[in-house]
Order: structure tokens, then sequence, then C-alpha cells
């Protein structure tokens, strides 16, 4: 999956943090590899860096999800690592969150073995168990 990472001119060192980026989500979100085409992040100062503040580092990520809506979370923090942490952990609840309702539509429309005439005759054939 590709992970684009686009920061504010207050955040410093793009290129490393790029590459550490791309390889923290695609190993934090590995079980969703097959349906996110990219991810971008967007990491800023909300102050830009002239003044302190509590919680003044914002990161937005973006997931691309194949043949679905992009699924978007923002996270605010003191620092940038944190903020991008709190981003990741709040996407992968995000995505658990619609691919979970996804399955269980997926599922309603499904028959199950109960219907099946050949299950329900062994099922009922079989001793009890004690």
């Amino acid at each position: 999956m590709k992970v684009q990472v686009n920061t504010s001119n207050a955040i410093e060192n793009k290129d490393a943090l790029e590459s550490w980026a791309s390889d923290y989500l695609n190993e934090h979100l590995a079980r969703f590899d097959q349906d996110l085409t990219s991810i971008e992040v967007q990491l800023s100062d909300e102050n830009h860096g002239t003044k302190g503040g509590d919680v003044d580092k914002r990161c937005m990520m973006e997931a691309r999800v194949t043949g679905r809506a992009p699924i978007a979370v923002t996270n605010y923090a003191p620092d940038q690592n944190l903020a991008f942490r709190g981003a990741a952990d709040k996407l992968a609840h995000a995505l658990d969150h619609a691919f979970g309702k996804l399955d269980r539509r997926e599922h309603r429309g499904r028959d199950t073995i109960r219907k099946d005439s050949e299950v329900v005759e062994a099922i009922s054939t079989m001793p009890p168990q004690t």
C-alpha cells in the first residue's frame, strides 16, 4: 500500500518521517493490506511552531479503500509522534468498524447450514453428548 506524507513547514525531516511512517503503517495496518490502495497522512503544527501549547500537533490520515468511500481520522497531541500514533490507532479502529459492518451485512445474505437438509438430518440423528 502506498503511503504519502504531507507536512507543514514547521515539521522537519520529511524524508526520514515519510520512510518511517510508511513502514509503521504497513506493519500496523497489514491486515487491511488487500483492501487499501493508499493512505495519505497530513502532519501540521496548529500554531506554526511560534508559541508553545498543550496539544498543537495535528495528524490527519485518510485511507483509500478499494470500492468504497475513503475513511479519514484526525488526532491532536503535544508532539508529532503521539499525534501520528494516535491517528494510526484511530484509523485501525475505524477500518475494523467499517469492515466489521460490511462482513455482518454480507453474512445476512448467505445461507446457513441450518437450511441444508443433509446437515440437519445428520445432526438430528447424532446421539446426545454427556
